[in-house]
């Protein structure tokens, strides 16, 4: 078994995990059941880009399946792809994309592993359009301690697969998904860029854009007070239909190692949000962009989860119900800005009503907020409690997926189909996200 130390992508709660890697799926039920009989319970593990703790094993023992990387069957004709669970998505978009297809949806990152997106059900900025990543598994096959490999679909074994989606890697170990991906007649993006002054102004970009476009998403200035306060940059877009079907180089840039103190604080933060605001023009842009920076702007600097510091970070994402987004939205930059803390790059999209197949997909009709805060201690006992009073007056939730502090109490409240993934969860699997907010 490998000694290899692994942690989540905030490196926050600091609990290194001992990855004990299966190359094989037929390695899969025996190294499991070892690791049960010695430590109690294990957990999958694909590539470390969940960044709370809903990766990290109760018992500190994972399965590492970052080389189960092998593509089992593609129909091209119809765009079906079917890969191991730790394939990552970048595997994935360099067979596809030359073959005119892409993920039907993709998040932020394309490192995350197939399995990964499925067990934390990811949406991107086309949420509105094609719901989450679950919406196109088409179905899967997951080993459970008790019962076995088990074949799930929206139409066989329904309830195994509702749990699965969005299940956070506890209803059994993934071991292949075929997936539908989506048709496209270029890797370019049409973009459309808007400077917008107010909160409000981004609700009405967003009444008009996002009935127009495929891909919808704002940054939002989190430093910015009075006046300024919830000023930021709108951005929308749609594949082109021309430009080629190239797949993107690999970065070229990295941070090479982990930054004695965080590089992110209130004057490099204020700076920088001066900056990015300024070098967007004032009035509505039309441009083009390569896919890579469109989708997965900080995939362009490997590492960059180093420049945190020793003590790492945690995101902070939430999603606001309609009836509440405004005034909570605007609580919760005022909290933000006035605490002096907060990231440079905040995310600020409107979710539609494209239902998951998930139980505990996070996305739903709501505004969802996400942004990066280096780890302090004044983070937990001050400014997340706040931020979550106001999450849980608005009717809001928090994202498990990125998640490191959440109570269960909110938890509960706001996934109030918990027991139903717990009669499902598979013995042999825990996780320490788990086991904060059910017990």
């Amino acid at each position: 078994m490998s000694a290899q130390s692994l942690h989540s992508w905030g490196h926050y709660p600091p609990f290194p995990q001992t990855a004990h890697a299966c190359h094989w799926r037929a390695e899969l039920a025996g190294t499991r059941d070892a690791l049960v009989h010695r430590y109690g319970s294990t957990l999958a593990f694909g590539n470390g880009r969940s960044y709370g703790d809903s990766c990290l094993a109760a018992s500190d023992q994972v399965l590492h399946l970052r080389a189960l990387d092998r593509f089992l069957h593609a129909d091209w004709s119809r765009g079906v792809l079917t890969a191991e669970a730790g394939v990552t998505l970048d595997e994935i978009l360099a067979l596809a994309i030359p073959r005119g297809w892409f993920l039907s949806v993709t998040p932020g990152t394309q490192f995350v592993t197939l399995g990964g997106a499925i067990a934390n059900d990811v949406h991107g900025k086309n949420h509105h359009v094609r719901g989450t990543f679950g919406c196109h598994v088409r179905r899967l096959s997951l080993l459970r301690s008790q019962e076995g490999r088990q074949l799930c679909s929206p139409d066989e074994q329904a309830d195994l697969f509702a749990a699965t989606i969005g299940g956070l890697g506890l209803t059994g170990i993934i071991e292949w998904a075929e997936i539908q991906l989506t048709p496209i007649a270029s890797s370019q993006i049409d973009c459309l860029v808007e400077r917008f002054d107010t909160l409000a102004d981004f609700f009405t970009l967003s009444a008009e854009l996002d009935q127009q476009h495929e891909f919808c998403v704002a940054w939002i200035d989190c430093a910015a007070t009075g006046a300024r306060s919830g000023r930021g940059v709108y951005l929308a877009g749609d594949f082109a239909p021309d430009g080629g079907l190239k797949v993107a180089t690999k970065a070229a840039l990295s941070v090479p190692l982990t930054s004695p103190l965080s590089l992110i604080n209130g004057l490099s933060l204020r700076v920088f949000n001066e900056y990015y605001w300024r070098k967007h023009p004032p009035t509505r842009q039309h441009q083009r962009s390569d896919y890579m920076p469109f989708f997965y702007p900080l995939d362009g600097v490997h590492h960059w989860n180093r420049i945190y510091g020793p003590k790492g970070f945690q995101q902070y994402q939430c999603l606001i119900p309609d009836a509440q987004a405004q005034p909570a939205m605007q609580a919760l930059l005022d909290a933000i800005a006035a605490s002096g803390r907060g990231s440079f790059l905040a995310v600020l999209k409107r979710c539609g009503a494209v239902a998951s197949p998930g139980w505990l997909s996070f996305p739903a009709p709501g505004t969802t907020l996400a942004l990066d805060f280096p780890q302090s201690r004044a983070l937990v006992e001050t400014l997340f409690p706040r931020l979550n009073a106001i999450v849980r007056e608005a009717g809001g939730r928090l994202y498990p997926a990125k998640d490191a502090q959440m109570i269960g109490e909110d938890f509960r409240r706001s996934y109030p189909a918990w027991q139903h993934l717990e009669a499902w969860r598979d013995p042999a699997l825990g996780s320490r996200f788990w086991t904060r907010v059910t017990t």
